[in-house]
């Protein structure tokens, strides 16, 4: 439905995307996911077609829709947008706002449109209010009424929860989610924040300095980040010190760390040096440590953090290393108290030194 091919667009001397490539079949929903000034946003307005490539191809249902001296008209790609400020026409109802771009259809079929639209996106009784009258996610909901209406080949989402609560975030993302699975729409997401990429993608690609560091599930962005940068990005985690014993071995302060071994230092990861004694750095997450009072491994608790149905832990290893440990809240220890802990690694994650 969706294919970039090694579009790139500079402002100046600036390179903002480099050779960037992504794709999305029927249906799908993906996300650009990264931090501020990657360039997410900049391949977003490309395939609204509000800006004008340097080279490479935008595909949209296998029709080219921009190349190097050539777009096709924004209005013409049956794309629909989500903005970040929801941009709601303030002296139309909430009905109205979502009739705007239904002006070829009849006024019976726009009327029905518009109800079967506030009906999904469960604002039915909203119809005749105006958009100040409502909540911010109220107002998010009229905005993706309103950008579903004409039934886009393709949607696009800028930044659509930021202005929102953490927590009204999550829950509208979510639901979102469950609209688009319903209607069968393809859509692609622009964000910094994790955590709505991965309640509502099915494939994220993570970018840094104008660039798809890897493009993946969010399982698999999560366990298995093929560089440092995603390792970083996603999810939490520490490094600590490891040396390579053989192709599915590595050992570390914790003890010797067994299977496939992903990120760059891997076969797949491009890594030819990595050997028997090469010296690497291992992802741990929080979830790889395992609170287990009959263990002779011991951390300090340095710092914790409660989060209700647990707590994040730092701990100090015996020789100095830290760690982060995600442990059942009903273990609250105290600051400098030793407790015991195992691994739970199930993804070797290693990285050139």
């Amino acid at each position: 439905m969706l294919a970039l091919d090694r579009v790139a667009q500079s402002y100046g001397r600036k390179a903002v995307l480099k050779d960037i490539s992504f794709q999305l079949a029927p249906g799908q929903i993906g996300c650009l996911l990264g931090p501020s000034g990657c360039g997410k946003t900049t391949a977003l307005r490309l395939i609204a077609g509000f800006e004008k490539l340097d080279s490479g191809e935008i595909r949209i249902h296998g029709e080219p829709v921009a190349r190097a001296g050539w777009s096709l008209a924004p209005e013409k790609r049956q794309v629909g947008l989500v903005f970040q400020d929801y941009a709601l026409f303030p002296h139309l109802s909430v009905a109205a706002n979502v009739a705007f771009g239904l002006s070829r259809l009849g006024n019976d079929e726009r009327a029905l449109r518009v109800q079967q639209m506030l009906k999904l996106v469960g604002l039915s009784r909203e119809a005749a209010s105006w958009p100040h009258q409502l909540s911010g996610g109220q107002q998010q909901r009229v905005a993706l009424a309103r950008a579903l209406a004409p039934k886009p080949r393709l949607l696009l989402l800028d930044e659509p929860f930021s202005n929102l609560d953490v927590e009204l975030r999550e829950k509208l993302s979510l639901e979102v989610r469950d609209i688009l699975k319903h209607e069968g729409i393809t859509a692609l997401l622009v964000t910094h924040d994790q955590h709505e990429a991965f309640a509502m993608a099915d494939v994220i690609g993570v970018m840094n300095e104008g660039v798809i560091q890897q493009c993946d599930t969010p399982y698999t962005l999560y366990h298995q980040p093929a560089n440092r940068f995603v390792a970083d990005f996603i999810g939490q985690g520490t490094l600590l010190p490891g040396t390579v014993l053989n192709s599915h071995q590595v050992e570390i302060e914790l003890g010797v760390l067994e299977g496939v071994v992903d990120g760059d230092c891997s076969e797949e990861g491009g890594c030819a040096r990595c050997a028997q004694g090469c010296m690497v750095d291992v992802l741990i997450r929080p979830d790889d440590i395992i609170h287990d009072d009959a263990s002779l491994l011991m951390g300090q608790v340095e710092r914790k953090a409660f989060r209700g149905a647990d707590f994040i832990y730092t701990l100090r290893l015996p020789g100095g290393g830290r760690v982060l440990a995600q442990v059942d809240s009903h273990h609250n220890h105290a600051i400098g108290e030793h407790i015991g802990i195992r691994l739970g690694v199930d993804h070797v994650v290693a990285f050139q030194k």
